[in-house]
């Protein structure tokens, strides 16, 4: 019985003689497998039978195929396996005193494999067959493969399943009308180029991908960009996502809580806004948006600070003369709740409120004073220059320009006429 995963064994000694463990884990096979005795024992009469080989623990890497042995029958300390659904366990030892880290494995093998170090550790029978260690080959170390491209229908792989330990994978031009579900297994998966395929919808099971960092879905025939995605472990893993050449009118207003963006790609979509919390993107560094219908760009816009941005080819409108009005006095009971809730940053959720009042505080505007307004405001256009929210600007048109309209919100007559030399 084996496992390919990653191992550091750190001593337990270390920190009491002033060491530190070098904190990094090695490729290596762990076999689980009967150790013969050295001399063989005759039957005991009418008990158990004699030479029962206990099960042992073998540690080889591309260095010592040889492998490290290690007693289990009555020797774990103690399991840790608190991530195991991530591919991560400890294996404590009594004799020798050391701790048996393990990563980078796939789950459900890790799952079976410590289920079967357990009944070793008891003295029972594993269930799958042991054999007696010999020398793991070379070979065995090249299912560590990391990173795998394909480019063509003819090479992928349709009865097999990708390698668990890839961290990159790319399949561009394969004719994929869905993300094939053997991807969603890949729990080490850092960067995911779906580029050039058919793909039309996401499944949400891509935020299950805790490490995924770069996801390209360039040229495909996507219309939406889910609110399950915005609102999963992407929130804290995604960098860097592609979008462009797509079918996508809009993005949610929870597309903002993709908070460690760095670079965002939404050229030739046929976007009409952008979400208006865009200024909470603030690791957001690279942004393209060519070639969409974009008419004027969101209030919270002017909070980003870009290295580069790129909106050519929108059809950007000229600011309105007049305001338009829609304050209503006095504030309604669900405007005054509204803006309680979101000022004192009361916590609210499906299971407090019903769904759609959810769905309106979430998108609620936000005022030039920073205060928030659901349907009760005043809405001005202003023109920006984009080189104050970027240090390199794409012009925005053929005719050298680098400003574009941005619609404010005004929560009340007071921030309104206080702000009227900017809309002026």
């Amino acid at each position: 019985m084996k496992l390919h995963c990653e191992v550091e064994v750190i001593s337990r000694h270390l920190p009491a003689l002033g060491l530190r463990n070098r904190g990094k884990g090695v490729r290596a096979v762990l076999s689980l497998c009967q150790q013969a005795p050295r001399t063989e024992p005759r039957p005991r009469a009418g008990g158990e039978r004699g030479g029962r080989h206990h099960a042992c623990l073998f540690i080889s890497t591309l260095k010592d195929k040889l492998g490290t042995r290690y007693e289990l029958k009555e020797n774990i300390e103690q399991f840790f396996t608190k991530f195991v659904d991530e591919g991560k366990a400890t294996v404590r030892l009594k004799e020798p005193p050391v701790d048996i880290c393990l990563s980078k494995a796939n789950s459900s093998s890790l799952k079976g494999f410590l289920s079967a170090v357990r009944l070793a550790h008891r003295g029972c029978d594993v269930e799958a067959p042991l054999l007696t260690f010999t020398p793991v080959k070379t070979s065995e170390f090249e299912k560590f493969k990391t990173k795998m491209v394909i480019t063509s229908k003819k090479d992928y792989p349709l009865s097999k399943n990708f390698p668990y330990s890839l961290e990159h994978l790319q399949t561009s031009y394969c004719g994929l009308a869905r993300v094939d579900i053997r991807m969603l297994s890949l729990k080490n998966l850092r960067k995911l180029d779906l580029s050039h395929n058919h793909i039309k919808k996401l499944p949400a099971t891509i935020g299950d991908l805790i490490h995924l960092q770069e996801l390209n879905l360039n040229d495909n025939h996507l219309e939406s960009f889910s609110v399950a995605l915005c609102q999963s472990t992407l929130q804290k893993s995604l960098r860097s996502l592609d979008l462009s050449k797509n079918k996508i009118k809009a993005l949610p207003v929870q597309f903002c809580q993709l908070q460690e963006l760095t670079d965002l790609k939404l050229d030739d979509n046929e976007l009409i806004r952008l979400p208006f919390k865009m200024g909470q993107l603030t690791n957001l560094r690279f942004l393209s948006a060519a070639r969409n219908k974009l008419p004027f760009l969101p209030s919270e816009f002017k909070n980003l600070s870009l290295e580069y941005l790129d909106l050519f080819g929108n059809i950007f409108e000229q600011p309105e003369v007049l305001p338009v009005i829609k304050l209503q006095m006095p504030l309604t009971l669900l405007e005054s709740s509204a803006r309680t809730v979101l000022y004192n940053r009361i916590p609210y959720g499906s299971d407090i409120i019903p769904f759609h009042l959810c769905q309106d505080l979430d998108t609620a505007k936000t005022c030039v004073c920073g205060r928030f307004c659901l349907s009760c405001f005043i809405q001005g256009t202003t023109t920006m220059n984009l080189h104050s929210v970027a240090h390199t600007v794409v012009l925005v048109d053929n005719m050298g320009g680098t400003e574009a309209p941005v619609v404010s919100y005004f929560c009340s007559l007071t921030c309104y006429v206080n702000s009227c030399d900017m809309l002026m």
